[in-house]
């Protein structure tokens, strides 16, 4: 079974936007899209590491802000021609508050 760790409130996460969640093991980007759907990624792009969190989202993805690769923020893939994936978290929000897995601790390497 899954425990949750509460890390914010959702309104402490603009629409369209995200907040890092730091760890010993690394960063967690949390999103936020415009109909308030929310989303938890590696903050390292695949492809020169560039910051997520940084990155423009666009319904249920993101750009990253160095070069342009585009992520689905479901599944971690990148899109168009593109290859490669960016690690996903179980994340939710509850009586408006956003919970995410603290299974990722576990296994993590460090950034």
């Amino acid at each position: 079974m899954s425990r949750f760790i509460d890390i914010a409130a959702l309104d402490d996460i603009p629409r369209q936007g995200a907040r890092v969640v730091r760890t010993p093991l690394g960063c967690v980007a949390v999103f936020r899209t415009a109909d308030d759907q929310v989303f938890a990624l590696d903050d390292r792009c695949p492809h020169k590491g560039g910051p997520l969190s940084e990155g423009i989202v666009h319904g249920a993805q993101v750009t990253c802000p160095l070069h342009g690769w585009v992520f689905d923020m479901a599944t971690g893939s990148a899109q168009g021609a593109d290859e490669g994936r960016v690690a996903t978290y179980a994340v939710s929000c509850e009586n408006g508050r956003v919970l995410l897995d603290a299974a990722f601790l576990s296994g993590r390497r460090a950034a």
